[in-house]
């Protein structure tokens, strides 16, 4: 599946290249592209010669070979921990899909090597690095090291998330916001992630499904 997500990656930029060599631009994301492309090709009047056409027709095919490929390993993962108790009980948390919760039971198991949930989050790489010095502590960016894969999922995690806090009312969603407007997008986005591997750490290894929680004064 990794593999076939990087050969997305490289096809749309390269597909994006090649079509703003003839001016033509699209929005970012993956959606946008693949109704971008059938446009182009449709269009007589783009100025693309018909060996180009030929060209684009090709690529657009197998990069919807590739979607489907990648969607039939999604299927095929779901499937997989379908019975698994802990994956089940991981994808309660928001911003826990199934690929990520299969790929902290396949990392973590019961979570039972890790103190708590902040030593999880470390081991993900996604604690900042500290540096004391005279009684005073630094803070600074995140490691970067760890479990890089798991951080990655955690953070595309949070980053679905975050597009969505605006317009929760729960206390995660609102924390999440204000951390938004406070600090910027994209420290935000690490936090939530840090937050989101510390919750799921909690979920696995207390047998319990995760709640949202609200503010009983609002």
């Amino acid at each position: 599946r990794s593999r076939y997500i990087e050969y997305q990656c490289k096809l749309s930029n390269q597909i994006r290249g090649l079509l703003a060599e003839y001016g033509l631009a699209t929005s970012e994301g993956k959606a946008a592209l693949r109704r971008f492309i059938p446009d182009v090709l449709e269009d007589a009047n783009n100025g693309l010669s018909e060996s180009c056409r030929s060209v684009f027709s090709e690529l657009y095919q197998e990069l919807i070979e590739l979607d489907e490929k990648v969607n039939s390993y999604d299927k095929k993962i779901s499937i997989a921990i379908k019975p698994i108790e802990i994956c089940q009980r991981a994808q309660t948390v928001i911003g826990i899909g199934p690929i990520t919760a299969a790929s902290i039971y396949a990392a973590i198991g019961l979570g039972e090597n890790f103190k708590n949930g902040r030593h999880f989050a470390a081991w993900c790489g996604l604690v900042p690095c500290q540096h004391s010095t005279g009684g005073k502590t630094m803070l600074s960016g995140i490691t970067k090291r760890g479990n890089s894969y798991l951080r990655m999922l955690l953070v595309h995690g949070a980053r679905t998330t975050l597009q969505y806090t605006s317009k929760k009312e729960d206390k995660l969603s609102l924390w999440a916001e204000r951390l938004k407007i406070e600090k910027g997008y994209n420290k935000a986005c690490v936090a939530l992630a840090n937050k989101l591997a510390r919750i799921v750490w909690s979920v696995i290894t207390s047998g319990k499904d995760y709640q949202l929680m609200y503010d009983q004064a609002a």
